[in-house]
């Protein structure tokens, strides 16, 4: 479908088209960028882009679900702000190739395809940065391994749009299969791929509440961890970063931290030791333990980070007490988005889950979109059968 939409858009078929799937955070809520370890999950939506070269040197980008297009000179790359900002996400991911040295200056014509929803916490921004890097790459005959495309997405989200994420989204989308989670040591780095255990599957339930990250309090939680870390470090912690520091630590800190340090520093030194069960429990598919840990990781990300919301606590509240679910949290950098679920497989709880829409709709106005996932399969290019 993409190709023939891009033959109508620019009058010819595409070079090459390259995909990366949206993802779900399991667990490991702001841990990323704090130096600790995250689990997630490749989910079966995803982003395409479709390009091909230019010789005048421009860069033309067209999405096609916001039917939004940007023509800029690919020699004189700024961040665009405004309606054109989405366009930041390619142009930033070309601006990194360059600057890592890769033959990636000619002009570019591209295409977004999407069926991920924006602003809904699947990472639909990292998608972009890893299709694009992929489209790129192979446009110019470029080989770049996954971790390296990982952390060159990475630095084009944080420098060029702005926003000061860890490696989880492009870690994640890159390193995902439809057989496993994903455990990520972001303080090492390291990626280990961790077997889903049989009998349970995934929902998302998205609310319909979109976050901005760059404009939302994001970076204002990423300030706050910092200074918490700072602080505890200047007290005594020998922890290389925040998530390592023991929580224990943390609370005989209280009263030098303060109310609001305390609590992002305790969310995140605890989330990190959840991180660690959660692997332990589900190596021995202890899948009541794992429904336990997740919800867990909902009140902390609820009362000490708050980064929840009235909408996002409703959903995880009801849903979590539903037979069957094994546990629910919100996913994603939070102040709005999607809640998951994990669920016995088979497990029919639709009309539960419509009883308890109805309720979310006299309470907030809308209803909330409720959907089964399946895994997918890894970021990379297209190739046609």
């Amino acid at each position: 479908m993409i190709r023939g939409e891009f033959e109508a858009k620019f009058g010819c078929l595409p070079e090459v088209v390259a995909r990366a799937p949206g993802r779900i955070e399991f667990i490991g809520n702001h841990t990323d960028y704090n130096g600790g370890s995250v689990i997630g999950a490749t989910i079966g939506f995803d982003v395409q882009f479709a390009a091909t070269t230019r010789k005048d040197g421009k860069v033309r980008l067209i999405s096609a679900s916001m039917e939004e297009e940007v023509l800029v000179d690919g020699g004189e790359v700024r961040p665009l702000s405004g309606p054109g900002a989405w366009a930041n996400y390619p142009l930033g991911v070309r601006r990194e190739l360059s600057r890592a040295g890769y033959p990636v200056d000619s002009g570019l014509n591209g295409l977004v395809v999407s069926d991920l929803a924006s602003g809904a916490g699947m990472s639909s921004s990292a998608a972009l940065e890893l299709s694009a890097a992929y489209a790129i790459a192979s446009l110019h005959g470029i080989t770049v391994d996954r971790a390296e495309m990982v952390k060159l997405c990475r630095r084009a989200e944080n420098e060029f749009v702005g926003v000061p994420c860890g490696m989880l989204d492009q870690g994640v989308s890159a390193f995902g299969g439809c057989d496993r989670l994903v455990h990520i040591d972001c303080g090492s780095e390291k990626v280990t791929p961790i077997a889903l255990p049989p009998g349970c599957s995934f929902w998302i339930f998205n609310t319909g509440v979109k976050h901005a990250l760059v404009d939302s309090k994001y970076a204002e939680r990423h300030r706050e961890c910092r200074e918490a870390y700072e602080l505890l470090k200047a007290t005594g912690s020998s922890a290389d970063c925040l998530a390592l520091v023991a929580p224990s630590f943390v609370r005989s800190e209280r009263m030098r931290l303060g109310e609001t340090l305390y609590h992002r520093a305790l969310h995140v030194t605890e989330e990190n030791q959840r991180v660690a069960r959660a692997v332990e429990a589900l190596a021995e598919g202890d899948l009541k333990s794992v429904g336990a840990l997740l919800a867990e990781s909902h009140v902390s990300s609820r009362d000490n980070f708050q980064n929840s919301c009235e909408e996002l606590d409703f959903v995880v509240d009801r849903i979590g007490d539903i037979d069957g679910v094994y546990g629910a949290r919100l996913s994603g950098g939070g102040f709005g988005g999607a809640v998951m679920a994990m669920v016995a497989t088979g497990a029919d709880f639709s009309d539960r889950v419509s009883v308890i829409n109805g309720q979310y709709c006299s309470r907030f106005g809308h209803r909330f979109d409720a959907l089964p996932v399946e895994l997918g399969v890894g970021a990379g290019v297209v190739v046609e059968d």
